[in-house]
């Protein structure tokens, strides 16, 4: 894939741009489900501030009335003396051990709450974050085939990897300070009112720069992070493409072109990403020399007040104590308004993130059923294609009027040159993609009008592109067919000739596999596949070049276990090598996605066609070949070559 195409617009921009509130949704969807344990947080986390606040009032309180003793023990609350009236003891002694007393039982109680606090906010995230990850998954693995044709692997895994855990810092540090702040802010700027109301306005002269700032802060950062997280997909997809393609890399001695391509992807992510730092980096020292302004401004005036009296046009008194406790509680009023910033700051992040998780949940589903669809019911194994045409895209079609019908236990073989669209022919049969004309239909039920399930169960499929799950032997087999035990396994094993090379393996049926089956051969994952299929026991059989990577030994063997598998229900098979397919009960030759011919193998050998040039070149009789035949090969070559360069 050239340059170019990693600038493109993110693959889920569409679906981003209709969502207008994700964050919104993300709290009524996601968020409703746990608001117990959200609301625990919440109702601790007011308790926990209110709680730290008492310390500091306390200093003050006891610097007036205990230490210097200008003011009345009770008298020298601004709020609430009254509630401590009763418990007031006589002497100095013992209203400094009742002062230590509270101060003591803040901090304990607080610590208490913040415990809980942090249970709840926690609980509350990770129970989301678990959900939109698995609800996200499961909507994805849902899409039709034609969807992971046109997306990057990296950029879904970044979705459901990177954003998913982005929501978490939050839900659960971003959600606690946004409620901290708001206590920190609700409750100082009471007391302080309650304090010396002329005094606390001083103090409050900042927050309006602060609301403007960080409001100008938010539009401007909110569409950089879009863009990080776009450049984190593309970084993700390059390395995913990589690490996935590295024999090839190696074989080929790429290394260092391939270092340049993550050079470009990563330096596009450091351009995103530097350019939100930039802006932020500004934004949060600008917060702090407003906040240290505000403070500066505040002890200036009352430590005036407190030297020389009421300075300029204030009045009334300030006592010493209640000015260490003014001092204190701007400090902690002013930072957590500069504060305000990380939290917008984490907001946007969220919000970018949940847009993109959003963006790939609303992905449409081109291949659904309907609610009510009944269950696939195969009888005869009967399967009919009238008519069908299909293409990838509206512009191109790769199929045109294919029809053709298979009886229940015959066996159909696809045959033609590479790019004919016979692999095709069978994906629209498991509905990985949708016919676009004309209908498929099994025992006269059309596939459209059935569950998926129930269809996708009815069969049973061998791609020639063969995966093997991370894992056992066994597990690999049983893939599908879960309640499945040892027995069955072996004897589907025997039934697809891996039983012999499994047993040799150092674990045998528990041998791992390793990562996409990197451990076997590609005949034994061939062979584990076919093994599976077996075990399925499916009422139609489809078998898509399944022994193509086997030697022609082995795949004699297999053939000889596939030809009893078959002998019972409807089966179709691809294969290259016309060998495997000459005793199908009918043959169809498809080129340029129509059907060119078709017949039994004997009739189509006679009739001296496309069928028997590919004989005759799978028998060495190439010499032998038309002229024409050569130059139609040529040209079915360099479109094929054309098409795969269009791919990367």
């Amino acid at each position: 894939m050239s340059g170019a195409d990693w600038d493109e617009d993110d693959p889920f921009e569409e679906q981003r741009e209709e969502i207008e509130n994700p964050m919104k949704r993300l709290f009524l969807e996601y968020g409703s489900n746990y608001k117990g344990a959200a609301a625990v947080g919440v109702i601790a986390s007011i308790f926990a501030r209110v709680l730290d606040l008492l310390p500091a009032l306390m200093l003050g309180v006891a610097l007036d009335a205990v230490i210097r003793q200008e003011i009345p023990y009770v008298e020298a609350f601004p709020v609430g003396g009254g509630l401590v009236a009763p418990y007031v003891p006589e002497g100095r002694l013992a209203q400094f051990w009742l002062t230590i007393g509270i101060i003591a039982g803040a901090f304990f109680l607080s610590a208490i709450f913040h415990w809980t606090r942090n249970w709840g906010f926690n609980t509350f995230a990770q129970n989301v974050q678990h959900d939109i990850r698995t609800d996200t998954y499961d909507e994805m693995q849902r899409l039709d085939m034609g969807f992971f044709a046109d997306k990057q692997t990296g950029e879904m895994m970044s979705i459901l990897s990177n954003d998913v855990n982005r929501l978490e810092k939050f839900l659960n540090d971003g959600m606690n300070s946004l409620f901290r702040l708001l206590v920190m802010v609700l409750g100082i700027g009471g007391l302080l009112l309650a304090i010396n109301w002329q005094l606390a306005l001083v103090a409050l002269l900042p927050v309006p720069l602060i609301a403007v700032f960080t409001y100008l802060f938010i539009q401007t950062i909110q569409p950089k992070y879009a863009q990080v997280r776009s450049t984190v997909g593309k970084v993700n997809s390059r390395l995913e493409n990589n690490l996935g393609g590295i024999q090839v890399i190696k074989s080929s001695t790429t290394e260092s072109y391939e270092s340049d391509r993550v050079e470009d992807v990563s330096q596009q992510y450091f351009d995103a990403n530097w350019g939100a730092i930039r802006t932020r980096i500004k934004f949060f020292p600008g917060l702090r020399v407003l906040a240290g302004i505000g403070f500066v401004i505040t002890f200036l005036v009352g430590g005036l007040w407190v030297i020389s009296g009421p300075p300029g046009p204030f009045s009334g008194t300030l006592s010493n104590g209640m000015f260490v406790v003014f001092i204190l509680y701007t400090q902690r009023f002013i930072w957590p308004m500069a504060q305000f910033g990380q939290i917008i700051n984490m907001y946007q992040r969220a919000r970018a993130s949940s847009a993109r998780i959003f963006g790939l949940m609303d992905e449409p589903n081109r291949v659904g059923e309907e609610p009510d669809a009944p269950d696939l019911a195969v009888t005869e194994g009967r399967v009919e294609y009238d008519d069908v045409s299909f293409g990838y895209d509206a512009d191109e079609r790769i199929l045109e009027d294919i029809d053709f019908t298979v009886d229940g236990g015959e066996t159909l073989a696809l045959v033609g040159p590479t790019g004919a669209g016979k692999s095709t022919v069978l994906k629209l049969l498991l509905r990985m993609y949708d016919v676009d004309e004309g209908e498929i239909r099994v025992d006269g039920q059309s596939v459209q009008d059935v569950t998926l399930r129930s269809l996708r169960e009815s069969l049973g499929y061998v791609s020639q592109d063969t995966f093997l799950f991370y894992g056992s032997v066994e597990e690999n087999i049983k893939y599908g067919t879960f309640d499945a035990d040892r027995e069955d396994v072996i004897e589907a094993a025997k039934m697809a000739e891996a039983h012999e090379f499994i047993q040799n393996l150092p674990d045998g049926y528990d041998t791992e596999v390793g990562e996409r089956g990197v451990k076997l051969s590609g005949g034994q994952r061939q062979r584990v596949s076919i093994a599976r299929a077996i075990l399925k026991d499916p009422d139609i059989l489809v078998l898509d070049e399944a022994t193509s990577d086997v030697d022609t030994e082995t795949e004699m063997l297999i053939q000889r276990s596939i030809d009893d598998l078959a002998e019972d229900r409807t089966t179709f098979a691809i294969a290259h090598r016309l060998s495997t397919i000459k005793d199908a009960d009918q043959v169809l030759v498809l080129e340029g996605g129509e059907i060119v011919e078709r017949g039994t193998h004997e009739e189509l050998l006679a009739n001296g066609g496309l069928y028997s040039h590919l004989w005759g070149v799978q028998a060495g009789e190439i010499d032998e070949l038309p002229e024409e035949f050569i130059e139609r090969a040529q040209r079915r070559q360099a479109r094929t070559e054309v098409d795969a360069g269009d791919d990367d």
